[in-house]
C-alpha cells in the first residue's frame, strides 16, 4: 500500500510551527511552504526565502508527526535540479526551493499531520588565528555548533555519515549501515598519479574542489585545509582541553595579535567500519581526527592507501596532537578553511 502524507500546507500553521525555532523573529526564514505533490508520490516541494548577510546560513531541514510529537527522518534532499543534498546544507539569501522524498526516508508510513521545520545557524563564523593564515570556521561540516561532531567522511567523500544508533547513515539518504572499509572508499589503493588522473586530486596535489567535502557542502572558496595548514594550526596556536556544553574538545587560540581569536575541536572520534571507535574510551581517553586535502606520498601499499590528517588524544590529564598520515577509508571529521589557497 502506497504511504499517504499530509502536510501541514497553511502559511499560519507553517510559520506558528517555526517560530518555535526562532527563525522568524529573526528574519532569517520567510514565506516557507511544504506541499505534496497530486497525486501523491511520495514527494513534498519545500520553499522558502532565506535573509541575510551575504555568506549565508546553513540551513536544517526536520520534520514532526504532530499526532506523536516523533521526529521523522529528513535524509533525501534533492535541489531543482534534481542533485542531492545534504540535511545540513549551506545557502547563500534568496529563494530556495528543496524536494523531500518522504516516501524513501519512512518507506510505509502513515503520517496523518507533519510539521516541517527549517531551522538555520548564524553566518559562519570564520576566524584568522595567524598572520598569513586561512580563516578557520568555526564548525565543522554538518554540524550547526562548535561543539556538534557533524558529518564523517572517507578522504574524498562528499556525502558525509552521520551516527544513528549503531550504525552509521549517509546525509542524502543514499545508503544506511554504511561502513568505512576499503570496499566504500574509492580512493585507498590510488597512488598520487592515479589520483590525478582520475580527476580525484589537481596539479598542486590536493582534492579537486568536486570532491572535497568543504567546498561541496559549503561552496564558494571553502576548502578543506592542507597539511602545512593543519601543521601551522598545531604549531602557531595554543591548544586548551576544556569542555564546551558537555562536549570534550580542544580551544585552539591565535597568538600575540590573534589571541582573541579561537575556535573549538571537538573531540569527535572517528569512524572504522560500522563502529564508531574511540568514544571517550571508559570515560578516560577522548579523541579528534580531522582530515587535510592531502594524499600521503607513495611508498608501497601504504602510501597509496593514506592521507594527511590532523590526530589529537587527551587521556587523564594530558594529551598530544600531530599531523600524520592514515588510511583513506577512516570517517574523519573535516573543518573547513577559507582564503590563502596553497
Amino acid at each position: 500500500m502506497r504511504r499517504r502524507l499530509t502536510v501541514c500546507v497553511a502559511a499560519a500553521a507553517l510559520l506558528a510551527a517555526a517560530a518555535a525555532l526562532g527563525d522568524y523573529t529573526t528574519g532569517r526564514v520567510s514565506g516557507l511552504t511544504a506541499r505534496q505533490r497530486y497525486p501523491w508520490n511520495g514527494l513534498v516541494d519545500i520553499t522558502f526565502t532565506l535573509s541575510g548577510p551575504e555568506s549565508g546560513y546553513c540551513i536544517a531541514v526536520t520534520a514532526t508527526n504532530m499526532a506523536t510529537g516523533a521526529e521523522i527522518p529528513v535524509r533525501t534532499l534533492r535541489d531543482a535540479s534534481g542533485n542531492s543534498v545534504s540535511r545540513f546544507k549551506w545557502f547563500a539569501p534568496g529563494a530556495v526551493s528543496l524536494v523531500w522524498d518522504a516516501d524513501a526516508d519512512t518507506p510505509g508510513t502513515i503520517v496523518e499531520s507533519l510539521a516541517l521545520f527549517v531551522d538555520t545557524a548564524p553566518p559562519c563564523g570564520k576566524v584568522q588565528l595567524w598572520e598569513g593564515g586561512p580563516y578557520w570556521a568555526e564548525t565543522n561540516i554538518g554540524a550547526n555548533k562548535p561543539w556538534e561532531y557533524g558529518l564523517y567522511f572517507w578522504w574524498g567523500d562528499t556525502v558525509g555519515y552521520r551516527r544513528e544508533g549503531n550504525a552509521w547513515v549517509a546525509s542524502d539518504g543514499s545508503s544506511e549501515n554504511f561502513s568505512f572499509d576499503y570496499d566504500y572508499a574509492p580512493t585507498c589503493g590510488k597512488s598520487i598519479s592515479t589520483l590525478q588522473s582520475e580527476g580525484w586530486t589537481t596539479t598542486a596535489g590536493v582534492l579537486a574542489p568536486e570532491h572535497d567535502a568543504a567546498h561541496v557542502h559549503w561552496g564558494g572558496n571553502w576548502r578543506m585545509p592542507t597539511k602545512q595548514e593543519l601543521n601551522d594550526l598545531n604549531s602557531k596556536c595554543d591548544w586548551t582541553w576544556m569542555t564546551m556544553n558537555g562536549v570534550n574538545g580542544y580551544v585552539v587560540r591565535g597568538r600575540d595579535d590573534y589571541a582573541s581569536a579561537s575556535i573549538f575541536l571537538p573531540a569527535a572520534c572517528h569512524g572504522n567500519g560500522t563502529s564508531l571507535y574511540y568514544d571517550s574510551i571508559y570515560g578516560y581517553y577522548h579523541y579528534g581526527f580531522y582530515w587535510s586535502s592531502v594524499p600521503d606520498s607513495d611508498f608501497g601499499n601504504d602510501g597509496d592507501s593514506s592521507s594527511w590528517r590532523l590526530y589529537f588524544y587527551w587521556e587523564y590529564y594530558r594529551g598530544n596532537r600531530s599531523t600524520s598520515s592514515t588510511s583513506r577509508c577512516e570517517g574523519f571529521s573535516v573543518r573547513p578553511v577559507q582564503g590563502f589557497n596553497e
